[in-house]
Parts: structure tokens; sequence; C-alpha cells
């Protein structure tokens, strides 16, 4: 599915060089395609856009959805400055939205060390759009931003999504311990939210993320 998945975006970005009136391609990629990395946890100063996810680490913990996205998005990128080709890329935390959300949605693969790590993001289908729209629009747009609106970093919080993946699922008795820990977050999408200051339908954040 990574070979499909890479050839799909090549022949999509090929499409886009060869038509003249297309202005500028905004690529859907993912935030698994940053954060999947061996020095997460030594990551001083958090992750953003400016990461990569390692292959080799997405190889030897079967991250295969991971290693789709980085592989696809690297592809894509050389293929539009090889082509000229002016390229945007939004990378999505978990899709949120959707009613049919579930436990096997591969995005989810690595989900607790993502967690405790203070990097499981999510967005919502709205939010996901006015991001998408405002990057297409806004002519200082550039490179890649990461896209989320919510960082999973309580018990509660992280209590709450699984509860919507396996809703017939037994909860675990409630901890106060566990209800008052928080993971400190280690990423940051402070590129987009700056891009979407302003923006017509407004970014729906959280109050402190950066």
């Amino acid at each position: 599915m990574t070979e499909v998945e890479v050839r799909a975006a090549q022949n999509v970005l090929e499409a886009c060089a060869q038509t003249e009136t297309i202005d500028k391609v905004v690529f859907t990629s993912s935030a698994t395609a940053v954060i999947c990395r061996d020095d997460r946890k030594s990551e001083i100063a958090g992750f953003d856009e400016r990461h990569w996810s390692d292959l080799s680490f997405c190889r030897k913990f079967k991250l295969w959805h991971a290693l789709s996205k980085t592989q696809a998005e690297k592809t894509t990128w050389a293929l539009a400055m090889d082509r000229g080709v002016n390229m945007v890329s939004v990378n999505a935390g978990l899709l949120t939205s959707p009613p049919d959300l579930s436990i096997k949605n591969p995005y989810l693969t690595g989900a607790a060390e993502f967690y405790e790590d203070g990097v499981f993001v999510t967005v919502d289908l709205n939010f996901l759009v006015d991001a998408h729209i405002c990057i297409y629009e806004d002519d200082s747009s550039y490179g890649r931003y990461l896209c989320f609106n919510h960082v999973v970093e309580r018990h509660r919080d992280a209590m709450e999504h699984a509860s919507r993946l396996t809703p017939f699922a037994p909860s675990p008795p409630p901890s106060f311990d566990q209800d008052m820990k928080i993971f400190q977050r280690t990423i940051s999408n402070k590129k987009l939210n700056k891009l979407m200051v302003g923006f017509e339908s407004g970014p729906q954040l959280d109050g402190n993320l950066v």
C-alpha cells in the first residue's frame, strides 16, 4: 500500500505539472510524517513542520501509515521542485469528525506512545477545511504546515477518545492521580496559526495552542 500511495501522489503531481492553469497545489499529508522518530523523547525544542519522520524507525516499529505518508510526501516534494510546481503541504492530525472513526484507523498505530510524548494531535473537519482554504488563498503560504486544533495531553481526553473508538469496551475505574496527570506537549502549529490570523472563518483553537 505504501508503493500504491507514493505512485498515486506522484501521478497527481505530474498531472498538475503538465496543467498550465494550476496556480498552487495543496497536498494533504499527515502529522505522522513529522513525529515518528527515535529521538522524539529528546527533542527539547519540540516538533514542527521542519521535522520529518524517520523511514527506518517506521519500518522497525511497523508504522506503515507513517511510512506511507512520509514517502509519499517526500516524493511529491521532490517532484514539485523538479517540475517547478508551487506546492504547499498540510500535515494533519487525526481527523475526529467522521462518524465512522474507529480503532482500525491506521493513524492510531503508536497512539499511546504519541500521547505520552506529547505529540498526539487531532483536528476537526471544519478547521481542516478552513486551513486548506486559507493556505490555498494566501499568497504568502509556503512549505509545510502542521494542522491540528487539539493536543491530547490529559488522561480524561485520552479516555474520551478511547470511548469514541471503542464505545462498547468497559471503562477502567477513575483514578485521581491519572486525571491530574498532564503530558507536556512537544509539538507546535505556530506557523499555521500565524497564517490563519484574520481568516474569515476564524481558527477554532484550544486557547493555549502555540
